[in-house]
């Protein structure tokens, strides 16, 4: 990695921390999926910060940005587009929807029924959209950050797990520790704020950083390792059903970039723990006698699992 890809990068976390302040874990997770061009889940109670860690992440890398609020009359036209028949050209004209954007923030998407997530699946995969049997391409680079509340909150609908792999990463922010929360407190609106911010990226160099995340070294032991990782979730011993190819191929993506982050060429075992929670958690369901949650369950695994 040259410095310059380097400092950059430091410079994009020093932002987005000043933004959402006690997070610094979280903040370089989210970095690293994007790097690792893949899509965000943010899980979470309202009032956390997520909406803003999204518009924060998306000002400072200098991509276009659309929030849609999902409700439960949202409609797949409402995200997509829709054609309008114009009198003076007696033809019909598609108006592109606000998914023909770089980074869109699918804010509360558990509140919009399944018809409506499922608009997304193309567009996050295929990173294009088809509409009246026409196939257009949408803006590179192109990012799903989408924000969800706790299924028990009234409102709600489950995302369907064909959508959930989709996502390359899940995190919670969580409630933030009392210096954290002082300093929120004392300070300026953060939302405020973000409109004040200067792009630390460009497209461009986020595409250049891509590439080095490409780049970074996975020896075979460490790929052993990965495998051994996603046999255990395939075993029946900790999950119903395990891992996909996708899946696993997400995960290095992701482990090669937290080793950007860590200014290493290499990745290192450290970097497949530390990523993998928030990596595979919200693809798999464990099994019923484990009394665990997603994450606590892929925790044990890893310490199941011995290292190279």
């Amino acid at each position: 990695m040259s410095a310059s890809v380097h400092a950059q990068l430091q410079r994009l976390l020093d932002q987005v921390n000043t933004i959402i302040v006690g997070k610094h874990r979280q903040v370089e997770d989210s970095v690293a999926c994007l790097l690792a061009g893949g899509h965000l889940l943010i899980e979470d109670v309202p009032g956390v910060g997520k909406t803003t860690l999204a518009h924060a992440l998306a000002v400072s890398l200098g991509l276009r940005f659309s929030r849609v609020q999902f409700t439960a009359d949202l409609m797949p036209s409402d995200l997509v587009g829709v054609s309008v028949y114009e009198r003076g050209k007696e033809a019909f004209v598609f108006h592109p929807g606000p998914v023909f954007t770089q980074v869109l923030l699918a804010d509360e998407i558990n509140r919009a029924g399944p018809k409506t997530q499922s608009a997304l699946l193309e567009a996050m995969e295929e990173h294009q959209v088809t509409t009246e049997s026409e196939t257009r391409p949408l803006p590179s680079p192109f990012f799903v950050i989408a924000t969800q509340n706790p299924s028990d909150q009234l409102g709600t609908y489950p995302l369907p797990e064909s959508q959930l792999d989709r996502f390359l990463m899940c995190i919670t922010l969580g409630y933030p520790d009392r210096a954290s929360e002082r300093q929120l407190l004392a300070g300026n609106d953060r939302r405020h704020a973000i409109e004040h911010l200067p792009p630390v990226m460009t497209p461009a160099e986020l595409r250049t950083a891509q590439q080095a995340v490409l780049q970074v070294h996975a020896a075979d032991p460490l790929l052993d390792y990965l495998q051994d990782l996603i046999a255990a979730t395939r075993s029946g011993r900790w999950f119903v059903e395990g891992l996909s190819p996708r899946a696993g191929i997400a995960v290095l993506r992701a482990a090669k970039a937290r080793a950007l982050l860590a200014q290493r060429s290499y990745v290192a075992p450290d970097d497949i723990q530390a990523i993998l929670p928030q990596a595979i958690a919200h693809r798999l369901m464990p099994v019923a006698s484990s009394g665990r949650g997603r994450a606590e369950q892929v925790q044990a695994m890893i310490e199941a699992v011995p290292l190279p």
